[in-house]
């Protein structure tokens, strides 16, 4: 039987919300229903998906493969509709934006909202992938600005600081690191699996740069969210910005271990070198420097 969308859905946001019943409220179901759901999906692929516990609901490791998978049908099916949209409308965006993920989920959205507070008849066109792809977009003329993670020099483009970001080395609650109290060396880190990113966004660079010579990835995830659940399921442990779990190390869903590196990374504006922004590509800069001056 070939799972339908909502299910794909309620399975995506259970890894996301660690709760089937926030996950429930979040599509507008009842939690029986949306429990029941679940249970069919399971029967239909023959995998325990979801381990519900007193503490919540999370992913098993087969949950968050299954899960990451979902995610990229969903993904391919809200793509076919915006550009069915895209067909349909005669107007084009008059601001058109990549992001990498993080910056994406984390930063942009308090960016175009202030943009829009002084052009609210602005029609912005947000463009969420890895950092790698934004570069690409970039270069290629089909944006007007991106915004990246990706340490290192980026040939032929011009770059401006928009923020400070911090990696942190995070695992589940029961994993053996959670009461750790001395830092991990560099050496150490290296001889244990992790769950990472996929090669292309800007937290992948940043801890191959760091860990040049790691050993295999336990797994390889294409968004934080996947690899956020994957170490709250205890998979393995991840190295992740602390914008995407700073929720989970409040909340105790994750605990960051400390560790002697430095992970720190600048995040960037890009646009094609040799020119001048202007508009509101400028303005959406100017934004997101005043945004980050201010702190969070």
């Amino acid at each position: 039987m070939t799972p339908d969308l909502d299910s794909l859905r309620l399975l995506v946001l259970v890894g996301e919300l660690g709760s089937l019943g926030r996950a429930a409220e979040r599509l507008g179901v009842a939690q029986p229903s949306a429990s029941k759901r679940l249970a069919t999906l399971e029967r239909a692929l023959g995998l325990v998906l979801v381990d519900r516990g007193r503490r919540g609901s999370v992913l098993t490791p087969a949950g968050v493969v299954v899960g990451e998978r979902a995610r990229r049908v969903l993904d391919e099916v809200a793509g076919l509709l915006e550009g069915a949209e895209a067909l349909r409308s005669a107007r084009e965006a008059g601001l058109r934006v990549a992001a990498s993920m993080t910056v994406a989920e984390h930063l942009a959205p308090g960016w175009i909202a202030e943009l829009r507070r002084h052009r609210p008849e602005l029609r912005v066109g947000l463009r969420v992938t890895n950092s790698e792809t934004v570069v690409g977009l970039v270069r290629d003329g089909a944006v007007d600005v991106g915004f990246v993670e990706a340490p290192g020099a980026l040939a032929g483009l011009s770059t401006r600081r928009v923020a400070v970001d911090r990696l942190a080395l995070v695992v589940a609650p029961g994993h053996p690191w959670a009461r750790r109290r001395r830092e991990l060396t560099a050496a150490e880190l290296a001889t244990v699996p992790l769950v990472v990113r996929e090669r292309g966004s800007g937290t992948r660079d940043t801890l191959d740069r760091a860990l040049p010579d790691a050993c295999p990835p336990a797994l390889e995830l294409g968004s934080t969210t996947a690899v956020r659940g994957a170490v709250v399921a205890g998979v393995a442990p991840a190295v992740l910005s602390v914008l995407a779990v700073g929720l989970d190390l409040a909340d105790g869903r994750l605990v960051e271990v400390p560790v002697a590196l430095d992970l720190r990374r600048v995040l960037r504006a890009v646009w094609p070198g040799g020119r001048r922004l202007v508009g509101p590509a400028a303005e959406l800069l100017a934004a997101a420097t005043r945004r980050s001056s201010m702190g969070p």
